[in-house]
């Protein structure tokens, strides 16, 4: 078991359909083998968060996107206070299924919010936590469209409300991500179309190499 000098928090990103929960189902194995590793998720990382992950998701009645964005900050204070802060102060290695960058690119571009007000709102919701690493991955919005409509037929899961969005507003948020990323150094980017169990090994590798580069083992 590896140990290192402070808890570490990685993001998962992408457009919906880019394959992150089957990425993360690769990577964890890999990665519990040396680390002390906490797997969550937003929205609904947390106990309060399943309850305004249902509301999102299921939307009871008609939810504008400044509310829908609150929500999901709402949901984002309370996973870092209950879940985030307590892993990283025990050093252990955190991996997010989406975080902050999430409502930034789909809130923000797609939706039409601004990047600069979701980004600040975020910062004071996540109590100025952000990730030390991002891992995107990246697909055509189109392949990742088809992909969860084949998930739907073929495995009878229900889309998520983004997912039943037009492929317009997925090109919105792929856009968003590629303009949000650009500049970033944390942000180490994959290739969706690969076999999730190649990125995850190509993940693998590239933490090791940031951990040590780092200096973050002890």
């Amino acid at each position: 078991m590896k140990k290192l000098k402070k808890g570490i928090l990685i993001a998962i990103e992408g457009i919906d359909g880019s394959g992150k929960s089957t990425f993360i189902k690769e990577l964890a194995p890999l990665l519990e083998k040396d680390f002390n590793l906490l797997l969550t998720k937003e929205s609904g990382g947390s106990k309060l968060g399943k309850y305004i992950h249902d509301i999102v998701q299921n939307q009871p009645v008609n939810v504008t996107p400044k509310a829908e964005y609150l929500l999901f900050a709402a949901d984002r204070a309370q996973h870092i206070a209950e879940v985030v802060e307590p892993a990283l102060k025990k050093h252990q290695l955190v991996i997010s299924d989406r975080m902050g960058d999430s409502s930034v690119v789909y809130q923000g571009f797609a939706r039409g919010l601004g990047s600069s007000i979701i980004d600040t709102i975020n910062l004071w919701a996540m109590n100025n936590i952000q990730p030390h690493l991002v891992f995107y991955i990246k697909i055509d919005p189109a392949q990742a469209i088809k992909r969860f409509h084949h998930r739907q037929h073929e495995c009878k899961e229900d889309l998520t409300v983004f997912e039943k969005e037009k492929q317009c507003f997925m090109q919105k948020v792929s856009e968003g991500y590629d303009i949000w990323f650009k500049d970033k150094k944390n942000v180490f980017i994959l290739d969706g179309t690969k076999p999730a169990k190649v990125l995850a090994q190509e993940a693998q590798v590239y933490l090791d190499h940031w951990l040590s580069k780092e200096k973050l083992y002890e």
